[in-house]
């Protein structure tokens, strides 16, 4: 992933990090604690309101800022990152 990442990405760069889940607060507040308050986040519900798409937009500095912060969220049960 990081040699991907550096392929198309010029450091220090605007990434998107994609995540879906369940619309629980509980574990939507566990994903957005592992990024900075000042972070944009967009929220987008799917048509039947059982899923939430996070989208996650952060200045990172290396592609090696990157796998650590899907590193961290794929510890959190019931999230599928993209």
């Amino acid at each position: 992933m990081r040699e991907a990442l550096n392929k198309v990405h010029e450091w220090p760069s605007l990434y998107m990090f994609k995540f879906i889940m369940e619309p629980d607060d509980h574990r939507i507040n566990a994903v957005l604690a592992v990024f900075p308050p000042e972070v944009e986040v967009l929220r987008k519900y799917s048509q039947a309101g059982k899923y939430v798409g996070l989208t996650v937009k952060e200045v990172m500095m290396s592609a090696d800022e990157v796998v650590a912060r899907y590193d961290q969220v794929a510890l959190i049960e019931g999230v599928i990152v993209l």
